[in-house]
């Protein structure tokens, strides 16, 4: 999922199975029930009782991850906040870049088990004002959503090996040095943080909203 951004250009292939795996369907919930549920760390034993979940269960680890990582402080030039409901995710992302902003999704024209597709041409810069989400596993939709200084989004066309085409989101962080030296990305591209440009693409679920 992680390369340099130089090899971000047509006829590049790339091995992409968190682009191809079957979408995540849960759905947000009304927000006037999302604020009457629970959602803390401190709270987390409450949460599974609400959910009958057995706090040894891979669904309560996952939940556990969800909201630990929704209440981590922001890295240096990094806003963050998690949506619960529909009207936080329109509401928080208008409040950060007004409201003249479009929703971006990556697009496949069907599905398909060959991860494997090839970069075509069109490459589309979609700005550095940005607002990307990463859905999370938790009961109902939740959406980390996280805006790094010095990032750009691009919309990718691809073509798959069995002939599928797709519109791919790929995120390009110009600037990590304020990211940890031990974050894996790192240890497969073989380069320190804050040395040169790296990206990614986005995994199946990911939205980003950027100004128009």
């Amino acid at each position: 999922m992680f390369f340099f951004q130089e090899d971000l250009h047509p006829g590049k292939r790339v091995n992409l199975p968190l682009l191809a795996k079957t979408r995540d369907l849960t759905t947000f919930l009304p927000q006037q029930v999302a604020r009457s549920i629970p959602f803390s760390y401190n709270e987390f034993p409450q949460i599974l009782n609400l959910f009958s979940l057995d706090p040894e269960s891979m669904e309560a680890n996952d939940m556990e991850q969800t909201i630990n990582v929704c209440e981590r402080e922001g890295l240096r030039g990094e806003e963050i906040f998690c949506a619960t409901s529909f009207e936080s995710f329109v509401d928080s992302s208008v409040s950060k870049l007004g409201k003249n902003i479009q929703l971006l999704a990556n697009e496949l024209a069907k599905e398909t088990n060959n991860p494997v597709f090839t970069i075509g041409r069109g490459i589309q810069n979609m700005g550095e004002e940005e607002l990307v989400c990463h859905k999370m596993s938790y009961p109902y939709a939740v959406f980390l959503c996280h805006s790094i200084d010095s990032t750009v989004v691009y919309k990718v066309p691809l073509v798959g090996m069995d002939g599928t085409k797709a519109k791919a989101l790929v995120i390009c962080h110009k600037d990590t040095s304020a990211w940890s030296p031990n974050h894996p990305v790192f240890e497969i591209l073989k380069v320190k943080p804050g040395t040169v440009p790296i990206c990614h693409f986005a995994v199946r679920d990911t939205l980003a909203w950027v100004r128009k």
